[in-house]
């Protein structure tokens, strides 16, 4: 990767590490906050939807203001935003005082991917693209890991109102070093704030273009599996097998580290074969369904631990496969709000999931439940037999002016990455 991408790639991956560890810390803590504030398994699943459905909201607004008023700026404010919410987390007295703030903390983290995005696709070179989103999204499973190795030990000795109150820090020093070393655009993008009267036209026509909402669907499928599993594991494992916080916590971390690896490496295979969907997210669906309804029949936690780490690592090709080809086609012009559509079919799957595995838990018990899952995968299979095959296929589909053009997107005395590979797209 080129060296503005490398740092771009540090910083973001650090950020979104944050990101997760502050959104998933509660799934751990939930056993407890539910005791402490004598809530229902529906009250814990609501609070849960809560932050993901302003998260979803907040989704293609943010990419429209990163559009139009700059990536970095929108980033910046989102971060500040979001520390403030999670130490605020902290004070929570009641049902609704806990819903009010998991709200705004997902407003305020709704606006950051899709921003990042857009900034990684301004520092990055469209044949390095998908390898640099392979390690930055990595950092979502690798947040994952951290939440669970901080809550596992912040929990013991500060409880669950101090261990937000800790990790509120931690945006703080991301903050900071995004200001002291992200790097500028390849090529300098328009003016922040500056009024395009074309803008509005062009995010008209994206929201209008049938191809994108396909891999909205894709993504909503893909996290039904994953949030649905995120927000109500450690609950399982404490309340089934008798588990404390902090073992079930530990136990995330496999998992978590399956997935990571699996995102690079699909990132990586991504940029190798031109982004073609359908060989990622198929047969890692096909496995996420089998892997659901398998999942709520095994017997003992070793068997359960390594069923996860299998099921939601390869489940995680599906990730990169529904970013490949919009993030290297898409004019920067909308990549904002490419990213935020297509991030948003993943947070009305992390409203939906976790509050419907709530109320059959109550009603039916944790096998039906945990089988319902299977329902996300098949969804993603569906909408990915209809994705095109290929990066051409792809742009035959947009408007024109939606579409990148990458002979004219870099200034001369960067490498030429692009003209090959490109022409075999």
């Amino acid at each position: 990767m080129l060296p503005k991408t490398r740092i771009t790639v540090i910083l973001l991956f650090a950020a979104w590490t944050v990101d997760y560890i502050d959104r998933l810390v509660i799934n751990v803590a939930l056993p407890l906050i539910r005791q402490d504030l004598a809530l229902s398994h529906s009250q814990a699943g609501l609070i849960v939807s809560s932050f993901f459905l302003a998260y979803a909201i907040a989704q293609i607004p943010g990419g429209m203001l990163a559009d139009r008023y700059g990536a970095f700026r929108i980033a910046v404010v989102g971060l500040i935003a979001w520390s403030v919410f999670t130490g605020l987390t902290a004070v929570a007295f009641s049902f609704t005082s806990l819903i009010v703030i998991r709200v705004l903390f997902g407003f305020a983290q709704g606006v950051f991917p899709g921003a990042a995005l857009k900034m990684l696709a301004e520092r990055s070179v469209p044949e390095q693209r998908m390898t640099a989103t392979g390690w930055v999204n990595s950092s979502n499973a690798f947040g994952g890991i951290l939440a669970a190795v901080i809550a596992a030990i912040a929990i013991p000795l500060v409880g669950w109102r101090g261990m937000f109150l800790v990790i509120a820090v931690l945006g703080l020093f991301v903050l900071g070093a995004f200001g002291k070393w992200m790097p500028q655009p390849l090529v300098q993008p328009q003016q922040s704030g500056r009024r395009d009267p074309g803008q509005r036209r062009r995010a008209l026509q994206l929201l209008r273009t049938p191809v994108m909402w396909l891999y909205v669907a894709v993504f909503f499928g893909y996290d039904v599996l994953v949030w649905g599993a995120q927000a109500w594991g450690a609950s399982y494992l404490q309340e089934q097998f008798g588990l404390s916080p902090s073992a079930s916590a530990l136990l995330a971390i496999f998992p978590g580290i399956s997935a990571v690896v699996v995102i690079i490496l699909s990132g990586l295979i991504a940029d190798r074969i031109g982004g073609r969907p359908k060989v990622l997210i198929i047969p890692a669906m096909v496995f996420a369904a089998a892997y659901a309804l398998v999942f709520p029949h095994l017997t003992t936690v070793p068997m359960i631990v390594i069923a996860m780490t299998l099921g939601l690592g390869i489940a995680s090709f599906a990730y990169i496969g529904a970013f490949a080809l919009p993030l290297k086609y898409l004019a920067p012009t909308v990549t904002g709000l490419g990213s935020g559509m297509i991030l948003f079919g993943g947070m009305v799957a992390g409203v939906i999931a976790p509050a419907v595995l709530g109320v059959l838990i109550e009603s039916s018990g944790w096998s039906v439940a945990l089988s319902a899952l299977a329902v996300g995968p098949v969804i993603a299979i569906v909408a990915a037999l209809f994705l095109p095959r290929s990066g051409a296929e792809f742009k035959a589909r947009l408007a024109p002016e939606l579409v990148a053009d990458h002979t004219q997107q870099f200034p001369i005395g960067l490498p030429d990455l692009t003209t090959t590979k490109e022409a075999r797209s």
